[in-house]
Formats: structure tokens, sequence, C-alpha cells
């Protein structure tokens, strides 16, 4: 009998959206894509999120809710699921990191950790 596993992979893409900022308010707005693929052998629930912004003086924020975008996708071992979302900065430069929790189809809750990945306003890092 094989071992049940419970592993997402995720992987995000985050842009900068000069149209919605505005440097001279010290708003910089960002937006970001996640694909979310279920690399597990189990079936498994986004519940819930958690997030830890950093701006560029070092302020953190936590953000922590249910689902992503008003939903909580349930994915199947080898699918995938991808959504869009933003945050603001008042500063060009940041980053995000944090997890999902997860409820696998047999009850097992897990986390799922989102790797840190780096906001920033073009000409911002070298």
């Amino acid at each position: 009998m094989s071992s049940k596993i419970y592993r997402m992979d995720i992987q995000v893409s985050p842009r900068y959206l000069p149209e919605e900022s505005d440097v001279t308010a010290d708003l910089y707005v960002f937006a970001y894509t996640i694909r979310i693929e279920n690399t597990g052998n189990e079936t498994a629930q986004l519940v819930s999120r958690h997030w830890i912004i950093t701006d560029g003086n070092a302020r953190v924020q936590e953000v922590r809710g249910l689902g992503v975008v008003g939903e909580q996708p349930i994915i199947k071992p080898g699918e995938s699921y991808e959504y869009s979302s933003g945050c603001q900065l008042h500063t060009p430069i940041g980053t995000m990191r944090g997890s999902y929790q997860m409820t696998a189809a047999d009850g097992t809750q897990f986390e799922a950790a989102i790797p840190e990945f780096i906001l920033s306003a073009p000409r911002v890092l070298h």
C-alpha cells in the first residue's frame, strides 16, 4: 500500500502596475499570479491563506483570510489552480511570503509554503 503524500508546488509571477501606482503619493501597486500544483497523491482543498508582506522600510503587514479571491479550490493530484491578486506598498520595493492552509480529502490538515518573492518597481533593483 502506498503512503499518502500531501504536497503543493507554488509558483509566483509578480509584476508592477505603473498605471495604478502614484509615485508622488508613495503608492506602489503590484499584481501577482500564483499557480498551485498538487504534486502529492491526495486531493486537497485550499481553506485559508496567511501572507507576510514587508515593505522597503521593513514595515510588516500580516494578512489572513479564507480562501483566495473568494474561492476555496479543490485541487486533485496532478492538477493545478491559478489566480491573480495584488497588493499596495508605500515603497517601490518589498517582499511577500506566506502559506496556504490545506485540508486533504481524508481530513488531514497541512500547510503549503509560499516562497518569498520580490515586489519591485522598475529601476529600483540593479
